[in-house]
């Protein structure tokens, strides 16, 4: 049995308690919040036996043997750094922190004490991804030659929001863009070139994104984001020989589209409940089961280049966190 303890209340760690029951031989042994209020009302919610109003009193449960840290990223960093530093192993939602060097903390963190740390970048684990990625390798549609991929929310955010809120990391960057960046990441590596504009806000996050990623292959990834207008959420992979099309929301998918040269569309589909964040948390059950200190679905070196690669596109548009 994993036992699992939740670092933070809010919605995404609802959700992720709630996909945990659909995962074999895992448990949820305690609770962590800023308040003690807070905590105890989330583990009477979801029946969880133990409630700490600090984060360090949560940390210090030797119970526990990994946790999710489920907090605004904002405070990931110190969130994630306090669990590691007592021995826990981590899932730390995603972006691992707010840049690559605060990330790399983490992770060097996470080596010196030999525990495991993983960032919950959920769509490398999910099923139906995988098994595209696994076709694109195959050669199902040739060598890839682009990457569409758009995530962008209608709004509107009203100025509180935690989204326009320059001090919590907020902008479509980080909360969405990820995603596109990371698909193309996944797909093609850390690209040679990258080129971005944005419209920001008076509070000084992006609003609307463009990033173009280039590729000595050759390849292009065209990748937006958003905060201001909703968009389809899809992605298009396109390669020498076919496209794969990932619907709505592409990052979570249970189906895709395989469309092979001279052939029928195939519509692949996969089996799903739950929210999805349950395949992540079986991968971290599996690594700590073999004694991995990182996963192998998403290692920390991959957290890296995406988070420095995110840093060149904040870069590009002008945007700095508090």
């Amino acid at each position: 049995m994993t036992r699992w303890g939740i670092l933070a209340t809010g919605g995404i760690a609802t959700k992720f308690v709630e996909d945990l029951r659909l995962v074999p031989d895992a448990e949820v042994v305690a609770v962590g919040s800023r308040t003690p209020a807070g905590a105890r009302a989330f583990a009477d919610r979801h029946g969880i036996p133990r409630a700490y109003g600090s984060w360090a009193e949560f940390a210090a449960d030797d119970d526990i043997d990994v946790v999710y840290v489920a907090t605004p990223h904002a405070a990931h960093h110190a969130a994630a750094m306090t669990c590691l530093q007592a021995g826990r192993a981590v899932l730390c939602e995603k972006p691992l922190t707010l840049e690559r060097a605060t990330s790399a903390e983490l992770i060097d963190t996470a080596r010196a004490r030999d525990v495991f740390l993983m960032e919950a970048m959920w769509m490398r684990c999910n099923p139906t991804v995988r098994k595209a990625v696994g076709l694109i390798r195959d050669g199902a549609i040739g060598e890839v030659t682009t990457v569409h991929a758009d995530f962008s929310l209608a709004g509107p955010f009203p100025p509180e929001h935690r989204l326009r809120a320059r001090t919590l990391g907020g902008g479509a960057l980080l909360d969405l863009g990820i995603y596109p960046v990371s698909l193309a990441h996944l797909l093609l590596g850390a690209p040679h070139h990258v080129r971005s504009w944005a419209k920001l806000s008076p509070e000084g996050v992006d609003e609307n994104t463009g990033i173009v990623l280039g590729y000595d292959s050759g390849a292009v990834a065209a990748l937006t984001c958003g905060i201001i207008g909703g968009t389809p959420t899809v992605a298009a992979i396109t390669g020498t020989k076919g496209r794969i099309e990932l619907p709505p929301d592409f990052h979570c998918p249970n189906r895709f589209t395989l469309r092979r040269d001279g052939a029928e569309p195939e519509v692949v589909t996969t089996e799903q409940q739950g929210w999805g964040y349950q395949y992540e948390a079986a991968e971290v059950q599996r690594c700590l089961a073999a004694g991995l200190r990182e996963s192998p679905l998403v290692p920390h070196a991959v957290t890296l280049e995406v988070m420095g690669l995110l840093d060149t596109v904040r870069e590009q548009i002008g945007v700095t966190y508090a």
